[in-house]
């Protein structure tokens, strides 16, 4: 179903005529269905490929992006990451460019399939750390590896502020998303508690600013995009919101996951107290954005664009807990950067409005890449 006004028709017979024109070496494997978000289509092609076709203009952009540097980064990081294997040039029938990949096979991060999560938390550090340091082979800070949260919190405020004046005024919409979740009676599992978010938001805008010099950015660490086997963390995928910036919003990543991960992952990497509180201040701020697109959205986007609220008990308590969190050091992490793991489910990019760097935005999947 389309989600978008300028979106570009497709499905799986256009995607076997881009193959026969294009690879004609692989037109005939077997072509099946492999997830979908608000900006890429997915098919599994044969047993190791992966098709991803962009939703619009653009969210095609990134497809030249990753094929310029996914192969320069891949070696220098401790975790397979997507490899490109053919860049589709636009046709008449699809006016987008288009990618082939290698499939990496693994599980979105989450209870069933992380086996110890201080593990995987300590791991992700090892690859956001690694990614950080590699050295930027002339890339900078400029179109398509510019994105808003490569940035500094003072240029967000004045969108953000909407955000949280549209999440009180919301908040129904996102109860009845969360209509089927329990309460379980443990604190943050009744109201998103806004005003405390807010707090915790101005409170890191009065620190200094980030003074750490611009280095990679994944930007994307949901839980969909790290991709488990046996237990710990196999691969990180969707590079779409590659960028080149300061290192605050990459660390906002790990209020997506349980205590012990982000207990594991803030030894890790070893951060300061201010980039601590600034990255919990970014993992508030996503999350209201993410809850802000539900009110006036039409039913069929509303049902599949998650909220600050719908992610069950346990994304509602990391979100609205203002205390301390007593299984995490330093600053206490009560920002929640809302989700969606399962596979099958969108995701937004930055609110309209918001300084949506470089067009650049991002592709969505479960097990892939």
């Amino acid at each position: 179903m389309p989600l978008h006004a300028d979106e570009v028709p497709r499905d799986a017979t256009l995607v076997r005529s881009l193959l026969k024109e294009q690879c004609p070496q692989w037109a005939d494997l077997p072509l099946s269905a492999g997830g979908a978000g608000t900006d890429n289509t997915l098919y599994r092609l044969g047993a190791g490929l992966l098709v991803r076709l962009p939703r619009t203009a653009a969210t095609g952009r990134s497809v030249q992006k990753e094929h310029t540097w996914l192969p320069r980064l891949a070696p220098r990081l401790p975790r397979p990451v997507p490899e490109p294997v053919h860049a589709g040039t636009p046709t008449d029938a699809f006016p987008l460019p288009w990618s082939l990949y290698r499939w990496i096979d693994g599980e979105e991060a989450g209870p069933d399939t992380v086996g110890d999560w201080a593990a995987f938390g300590t791991d992700l550090a090892e690859f956001v750390r690694d990614l950080r340091r590699t050295d930027l082979m002339g890339a900078t800070r400029t179109g398509g590896l510019r994105w808003y949260r490569g940035g500094g919190l003072r240029a967000c405020d004045r969108w953000i502020s909407g955000c949280f004046d549209d999440c009180r005024a919301g908040t129904g919409d996102a109860d009845a998303l969360d209509a089927d979740a329990p309460d379980d009676g443990a604190p943050g599992s009744g109201p998103l508690d806004f005003d405390a978010l807010e707090r915790l938001w101005r409170g890191a805008l009065a620190l200094p600013g980030s003074r750490a010099p611009h280095g990679w950015l994944h930007s994307d660490l949901k839980p969909s995009n790290l991709l488990v086997r046996d237990g710990g963390l196999h691969a990180v995928v969707d590079f779409g919101c590659l960028s080149v910036g300061l290192p605050d919003a990459e660390h906002a990543a790990v209020w997506d996951l349980p205590p012990r991960a982000r207990e594991a992952y803030w030894n890790a990497v070893d951060l300061d107290d201010a980039t601590w509180a600034r990255a919990r201040a970014w993992a508030v701020a996503v999350g209201g954005q993410r809850h802000r697109p539900l009110r006036g959205d039409p039913p069929r986007l509303r049902r599949r664009m998650p909220s600050a609220a719908a992610g069950g008990p346990r994304r509602r308590r990391a979100l609205s807990r203002a205390g301390p969190d007593p299984a995490s050091p330093g600053p206490p992490p009560a920002g929640k950067r809302s989700t969606e793991a399962a596979r099958g489910r969108a995701y937004g990019g930055p609110p309209p409005g918001a300084a949506r760097e470089g067009g650049v935005a991002c592709a969505h999947r479960g097990r892939h890449h």
